[in-house]
């Protein structure tokens, strides 16, 4: 077996290359500043200028160029009075394996940690801690937020109407970038020669990876952003032509609903607008943010057959479907509700939450219970594998739910060989395994977080909501931290903890969780 061995000068020059593209996305914000007159313009240029500033100094000083430029000069002087030349072996910009999951794996801490500075710098948040919470759950398409409250030091919190367009504008980018991933953004506009892209993009998704359509990489990061930004722009239509929406609000949803993320420019998030055609358009989109990316570039491409005969999109389909009729019946019958409101408010909290989104229109934590639960229970799903939606997602729950039927036909038929399929393909026993370390390992940091909480002082569901919320990527939870309430109480180590359970889930859990290893680490 090859030595996999970390070289750290190169990881430290791919990230440095990563958080130098950031330095040039705060530019976006600091032209939006500029277009509506906001004194804070000079926070981003402040902002920008550290973040390239660090990313250049270490880029200086781990250029595989430059560092080989020096190694050649030196062997060639080593070599200079020997009768037989040795060949010159160049620093390959190659990443292996390791060297890629440690790269996806730092990356969302470092833009979260360099994105923050704007809050900070232009006084609109007084907390660093607060200001990285914020733009965390920006990149990792969480949601949840920490405006709008008293923090755990009595420092209030500014509401998000109050907050300045421009910085309303960077939590929404934040969203659309972390939906697609920075990882495959990075690939598709900077293919930085023979850099070892695969091993980034296997990292970040690995159903993009297995369902790849193009030969490579770059071109389907490509495809898939053309798509993203397609369909971006068609909801920024749709939304823009209703007269209760202007164009500043309509992008910035544009953006939080294809991410599923769920940050919106108003107090009352979507239910702001009053509005059913906003409400429709916006669910019909949390729903594809929800689909597999990889079966939006089929169908873009003809495939509308294969794609339609595809069972995790069936299966997601199905839940969504029995989900919403059931919570609707539930508000109609238990909750009063008129048979056109329930199902309003009821299909549209029930994509929001499946999705991982958290946009809202009503307050759930006020239905009854069976509606709650049920609600609670799409908080551990999420959307389709290869969607921007977070969650243990549909592909592991249908190879849980066939390997469990299996299991019953062979206490019945125990000679019987019976393969875990999903529609016309087999599920090998190693996709199994690993969907069961998943689960497993996904209850257990769900566990441990809400315990975490306990341990800080709040009651059962408050703890297991914001728990569950900062691990599946929805955002707003239950108990004290519900759709019309804010984060900015939790004291400094259970937002740092809730923080890091946000990258963990965004990361699937395994890549960042195996930097902790000592596997990893040896031979």
């Amino acid at each position: 077996m090859t030595r996999q061995l970390i070289h750290i000068r190169k990881v430290l020059w791919v990230l440095s290359l990563l958080v130098g593209l950031l330095s040039i996305v705060l530019c976006i914000p600091l032209i939006v500043s500029l277009l509506y007159g906001e004194g804070i313009w000079w926070a981003y240029l402040a902002s920008a200028g550290v973040t390239a500033g660090v990313s250049g100094t270490v880029w200086l000083f781990t250029n595989p160029d430059r560092i080989d430029r020096v190694r050649k000069r030196r062997h060639d002087r080593s070599q200079h009075d020997l009768e037989t030349q040795e060949d010159y072996e160049p620093i390959s910009r190659e990443l292996n394996l390791r060297e890629g999951l440690m790269v996806v794996g730092l990356i969302w801490i470092l833009l979260s940690l360099f994105g923050a500075l704007p809050f900070t710098l232009s006084g609109t948040l007084q907390s660093y801690t607060d200001a990285v919470f914020e733009t965390a759950s920006g990149f990792t398409t969480t949601g949840a937020t920490i405006l709008g409250g008293e923090t755990a030091s009595g420092i209030q919190n500014p509401a998000i109407e109050d907050v300045p367009k421009s910085l309303l504008f960077w939590r929404s980018l934040s969203h659309w970038l972390g939906g697609m991933g920075i990882i495959v953004l990075s690939i598709a506009i900077l293919p930085l020669l023979n850099l070892g892209g695969m091993k980034l993009f296997s990292a970040e998704s690995s159903m993009m990876m297995t369902d790849r359509i193009t030969p490579r990489v770059q071109d389907t990061a490509k495809q898939l952003w053309g798509i993203y930004v397609a369909m971006t722009a068609v909801q920024f239509g749709l939304l823009w032509a209703h007269p209760t929406v202007g164009a500043f609000d309509a992008l910035n949803h544009a953006m939080s609903t294809l991410a599923t993320g769920g940050f919106s420019t108003k107090n009352a998030s979507v239910g702001a607008f009053g509005s059913v055609y906003v409400e429709m358009v916006t669910t019909l989109f949390m729903f594809l943010g929800g689909v597999s990316f990889v079966l939006h570039m089929r169908l873009f491409r003809g495939d509308a057959k294969g794609v339609f005969q595809q069972a995790e999109l069936r299966f997601y389909a199905l839940i969504t479907l029995l989900a919403v009729s059931f919570v609707s019946i539930s508000l109609w019958v238990s909750n009063g509700y008129t048979v056109g409101d329930a199902f309003r408010y009821g299909s549209f909290q029930v994509v929001s939450i499946l999705t991982t989104t958290g946009f809202g229109t009503d307050d759930y934590e006020l239905w009854n219970s069976f509606g709650l639960f049920l609600l609670f229970l799409l908080f551990f799903i999420g959307g389709s594998a290869g969607s921007t939606a977070g969650g243990i997602k549909i592909f592991r729950v249908m190879v849980l739910l066939e390997n469990a039927r299996n299991e019953f036909r062979r206490i019945l038929h125990p000679n019987v060989v019976t393969p875990v399929r999903l529609g016309q393909k087999v599920v090998d026993n190693d996709t199994q395994r690993t969907v069961l370390s998943f689960v497993v390992f996904y209850l257990v940091l769900f566990g441990i977080g809400a315990l975490i909480m306990s341990a800080l002082g709040y009651d059962f569901m408050s703890a297991v909501g914001a728990s569950i919320a900062s691990l599946g990527s929805v955002g707003p939870g239950i108990g004290e931290f519900g759709p019309m309430d804010s984060f900015a109480g939790v004291p400094i180590l259970g937002k740092w903890v809730l923080l890091l359970m946000m990258v963990i889930g965004r990361l699937e859990l395994f890549t960042l969780l195996i930097l902790f290893t000592a596997s990893y680490w040896r031979d």
